[in-house]
């Protein structure tokens, strides 16, 4: 399911320009990266994607996945959590 955990982004609870940043970092050398994201974290990943095509036209999407995974909450119930995975690539590649 995971690809090479270098050109992945799991977005998480740091600031929205932390994400940018290190997007920005990955695509100077890879072609193509992919931010992935589940539960509260979705709407911070798309802010992310939309910074990064906003902030230049060097970047695309590609075709963005959206699933669900079932965890096991703490409490010992099982719930299903939404995912998202947003490829990004320069464009022209």
């Amino acid at each position: 399911m995971f690809e090479n955990q270098h050109d992945t982004i799991f977005i998480g609870k740091k600031p929205l320009m932390s994400y940018v940043t290190s997007a920005i970092i990955q695509l100077s050398s890879l072609n193509s990266i992919t931010i992935k994201a589940r539960g509260m974290s979705i709407g911070l990943a798309v802010d992310v994607t939309q910074v990064l095509l906003k902030k230049t036209d060097a970047f695309e999407v590609g075709c963005v996945k959206i699933n669900s995974e079932s965890l096991e909450s703490q409490d010992g119930r099982k719930r299903d959590v939404s995912t998202i995975e947003i490829p990004i690539s320069k464009r022209g590649k």
